[in-house]
C-alpha cells in the first residue's frame, strides 16, 4: 500500500510497512562462546555443521565485538542499544536502567509478538529471584532465569513466583520450547523470539555425556599458538569440555533452523546466531572474559534474512558493536529506533553490500569483577578494536598494540615501539573521539562504583 502526501505540486508515495508485512526475529545467543570456536572460521577441533550450513546462507561478521566483553553488559546493550555507563550494567549483577526503551518494548509497540527464552542476566535482584512481569521489558512470553550454570539441575520462572525445570540438559528444553513457541506462533502478526542458551560458559565438564564422550581424547587438539606451554594439560582439559557444550548447540541450532523451515518461516525471517562474548581459554595465559584480546571480544555473528540478501554468504569486516544491535534490527524491520538508543543502525550499509571505513568498536571494562577482580590482577581499561587493530590504555598508559592482520594470535604488542609512534597516535585519537562520544572520562572502576552506589563482590 502507499500513502500519498501533497506538497504544493509535489506528490510523494511513501510505502507503508504494516505490521503483517515485517520479517519475524529470532536471535539465538549462548554465553561466552568465542568467535575462533566455529567451523565456518576454520577450527579444525569442533564440527559444527549445522551453523556451518547457517553460515553459508548467511551475513557473516568477521568483527563483531563484545564492547564490554561480560555477560550482564553485553544483553543489557543488546536489550537497550546503549554503552555501559548508559544502561548501568557495567558489573555483572546490576539492574538495568529501566528508563531505557528496550528492544523488546520496540517491537512491541510497532504490533510485533514478544518472546524470551533462557539467561537474562539484568535484572540485578539476585539470580535465583524472581522476576515480575513489570521487569520482563516488553516480553509477553517468558520462560526466564536470571543466571544459571547448573545445565542439567535448572529451573526458571513465567508469570508467577513458581520455580519450573527445564528437562535434562536446558538448551535442548529450551530450544524445544523455541520450536513449540514457533509452532504456535500467531501468524496474523510479526515475533520476535530471544532464545539465550547458558553453555558453553563454564563449567565445562557438563554437556550430554553422548558429546563429552568425542573429546576424551585431547592429545589430537591443536590448540592456539598463543597459549603458554605451561598451561596446554589445562587448557585441553577445558577445551574438551568446551566443545562438548558447543556440539550440542551446534545440534540445537540444526533443530530450530528445520523447524524454522518446516513452518514456513524461513523466507520472513531474520535469524541471528551470536554470542555475549567470548573465552580466553588460557590464551595468552588466561581464562575467561573481560580481557581486551579477540578471544575475549569476538563473537560469532551470523544474519540470515532470505527475503531481503538471499541465501549466499556475504563476509562483513566492518566492527559489528553490541548496542549497534537493537537499531540495526530495527532498521531491518522498518521499527523506529527509540531516542534512548546511542547505537549506530548499520542495516544500510548491509543492503547496499558495502563497508564502513570509519567504524571502530570501542572496548572497554569500566570495573573487573567476578575472576578478573582486582584481587585477581583485573584492571580497567578503553580501546578500540578496528577491522585491522587493536589498541588499548589502562589507568597508566598506553597498554596493547596489535596489527591483527600481520599478527592474527596478538602476539606481538607493538605499543611504544619504534616506527608505530603515527599509528599508535592516529589510534589514540580514534579512541578518544569514541569517549568523547559516550563522555567517559576513564575513571577508575572504584569511582565509577561510588557514583552508581554499586557494592563489589569479592568472591
Amino acid at each position: 500500500m502507499k500513502k500519498i502526501i501533497i506538497f504544493g505540486a509535489t506528490t510523494l508515495l511513501l510505502p507503508i510497512v504494516s505490521a503483517q508485512n515485517r520479517p519475524n526475529v529470532i536471535y539465538v545467543f549462548a554465553d561466552q562462546w568465542r568467535a575462533q570456536e566455529v567451523g565456518y572460521a576454520g577450527s579444525e577441533n569442533v564440527s559444527t555443521p549445522n551453523i556451518d550450513k547457517l553460515a553459508g546462507q548467511s551475513l557473516s561478521f568477521t568483527t563483531a565485538v563484545s564492547c564490554c566483553p561480560v555477560s550482564g553488559a553485553y544483553r543489557a546493550s543488546l536489550l537497550t542499544g546503549t554503552y555501559p555507563l548508559t544502561h548501568g550494567v557495567f558489573y555483572n549483577d546490576k539492574e538495568i536502567n529501566r528508563d531505557l526503551t528496550s528492544v523488546g518494548e520496540a517491537f512491541k509497540n510497532a504490533g510485533y509478538a514478544t518472546a524470551y527464552i533462557g539467561k537474562w542476566h539484568v535484572d540485578g535482584h539476585g539470580r535465583n529471584s524472581f522476576i515480575p512481569k513489570e521487569r520482563h521489558m516488553g516480553f509477553d512470553y517468558w520462560k526466564v532465569r536470571e543466571c544459571t550454570h547448573d545445565y542439567n539441575h535448572s529451573f526458571y520462572y513465567t508469570n508467577t513466583p513458581d520455580t519450573l525445570y527445564w528437562e535434562g540438559y536446558d538448551a535442548f528444553a529450551q530450544t524445544r520450547d523455541a520450536i513449540g513457541y514457533l509452532q504456535n506462533a500467531d501468524r496474523s502478526k510479526p515475533f520476535v523470539l530471544f532464545l539465550s542458551w547458558g553453555p558453553p560458559h563454564n563449567p565445562y565438564q557438563t554437556a550430554p555425556e553422548r558429546f563429552r564422550e568425542k573429546f576424551k581424547d585431547t592429545s589430537k587438539f591443536r590448540l592456539r599458538e598463543n597459549v603458554p606451554k605451561e598451561y596446554e594439560a589445562k587448557a585441553k582439559r577445558d577445551i574438551a569440555g568446551y566443545y562438548a557444550h558447543i556440539e550440542a548447540l551446534d545440534e540445537c541450532m540444526g533443530m530450530l533452523l528445520e523447524s524454522i523451515k518446516k513452518q514456513g518461516l524461513e523466507e520472513n525471517s531474520v535469524v541471528v546466531f551470536t554470542s555475549d562474548h567470548g573465552d580466553m581459554l588460557y590464551s595468552q595465559g588466561m581464562t575467561d572474559k573481560q580481557k581486551p584480546w579477540d578471544e575475549s571480544i569476538l563473537v560469532p555473528f551470523l544474519l540470515r534474512y532470505p527475503e531481503k540478501f538471499g541465501y549466499n554468504q556475504r563476509l562483513i569486516q566492518t566492527p559489528l558493536r553490541s548496542p549497534d544491535i537493537m537499531p540495526s534490527l530495527l532498521s531491518l524491520c522498518s521499527v523506529k529506533i527509540p531516542k534512548t538508543v546511542e547505537g549506530v543502525s548499520q542495516a544500510s550499509y548491509w543492503e547496499k553490500g558495502v563497508e564502513s571505513n570509519d567504524t571502530v568498536a570501542l572496548i572497554a571494562t569500566y570495573v573487573p569483577c567476578h575472576n578478573w577482580n582486582y584481587k585477581r590482577g583485573g584492571r580497567e581499561y578503553r580501546g578500540i578494536r578496528t577491522t585491522r587493530y587493536t589498541y588499548v590504555r589502562d589507568l597508566k598508559g598506553p597498554w596493547l598494540l596489535y596489527d591483527n592482520q600481520a599478527d592474527p594470535l596478538q602476539m606481538h604488542n607493538l605499543v611504544n615501539q619504534k616506527g608505530m609512534k603515527k599509528l599508535q597516535s592516529h589510534l589514540e585519537k580514534l579512541l578518544q573521539k569514541e569517549l568523547d562520544k559516550r563522555k567517559d572520562a576513564f575513571l577508575s572502576g572504584y569511582e565509577y562504583m561510588k557514583m552508581w552506589n554499586y557494592d563489589f563482590d569479592e568472591k
